[in-house]
């Protein structure tokens, strides 16, 4: 039987608007897809893989990607090659999508990671002798939070109010002539052997075997410093309510993986809920 013209363009519409819509058939094959979720190398992949395994028992499959330069867990998630990130915090997003126009978005905190001045060759700051090389991140908001680390261990003086947007043209006082260079972040920790201290964010210290209760100086772990270096999850603006990717977070937020944390971790990096 071959159906009428008005019921054939009815038909077609209704197909047209299940495919905008990603229909029935379209929604279920990417639900048989794994969540791809982006990370920095390191610890943090870690917590994400115990979060995948929970929500594998849910019915929730995850893959986790590790990514070795900073830059490209948002550009991969801009892009639609991965569908959620955990590697950065508030500040280090906003200066991306500032700079990229990117159109991302912050979820739900994850974990807590505050950063030291490390050193191989000196137990305090008052030994590091005049002249010497301070290693720090490359990226504007980490390179300020060294600097302002740097600022707490009394080695430079800043403007007055630079907070995280600190670079090293606001440095007004360096007494001891520090000669402060900025490398990848990734690179920091094998620096210490080039330079008298870096400063080394937590996932890089835990790799490297470096004890943030032995570092020169240490981000205090206080309700005032915690936005600096808690990280969060993020998403692009038009997934920001999907249901699989909230699953996901709903099961790291958890309590099984809050004993997976202090366990592995030791206080080094802290659960924020």
């Amino acid at each position: 039987m071959i159906p009428s013209r008005s019921r054939f363009l009815a038909l077609a519409s209704s197909l047209l608007l299940a495919l905008a819509l990603g229909g029935p058939g379209q929604a279920q094959a990417d639900a048989t897809k794994p969540l791809k979720v982006g990370v920095s190398a390191g610890p943090y992949g870690d917590i994400l893989r115990e979060a995948a395994r929970l929500s594998a028992a849910e019915g929730l499959k995850a893959e986790i990607i590790e990514f070795s330069d900073w830059n490209l867990p948002n550009a991969a998630l801009q892009a639609g090659d991965i569908d959620l990130n955990n590697f950065q915090h508030k500040f280090y997003l906003a200066n991306q999508i500032k700079a990229r126009n990117y159109e991302l978005v912050g979820l739900e905190d994850s974990i807590l990671v505050p950063a030291g001045i490390h050193s191989k060759k000196f137990t305090k700051i008052s030994d590091i002798p005049a002249g010497s090389k301070v290693a720090i991140p490359n990226d504007p908001t980490n390179a300020a939070r060294a600097l302002l680390l740097l600022e707490k261990a009394g080695l430079i003086k800043l403007k007055p109010n630079a907070g995280l947007s600190a670079g090293l043209t606001d440095v007004v006082e360096n007494p001891r002539r520090i000669q402060i260079i900025e490398i990848d972040a990734a690179q920091l920790a094998r620096s210490l052997d080039d330079v008298a201290a870096a400063f080394v964010s937590s996932n890089y210290a835990y790799l490297a075997g470096l004890d943030l209760d032995k570092a020169l100086v240490a981000e205090a772990a206080d309700a005032q410093a915690k936005p600096y270096f808690t990280l969060l999850f993020a998403a692009r603006a038009d997934r920001k309510d999907d249901p699989r990717i909230r699953k996901f977070i709903e099961i790291y937020r958890s309590q099984p993986v809050k004993d997976f944390i202090a366990a592995k971790f030791k206080g080094s990096i802290l659960p924020a809920w």
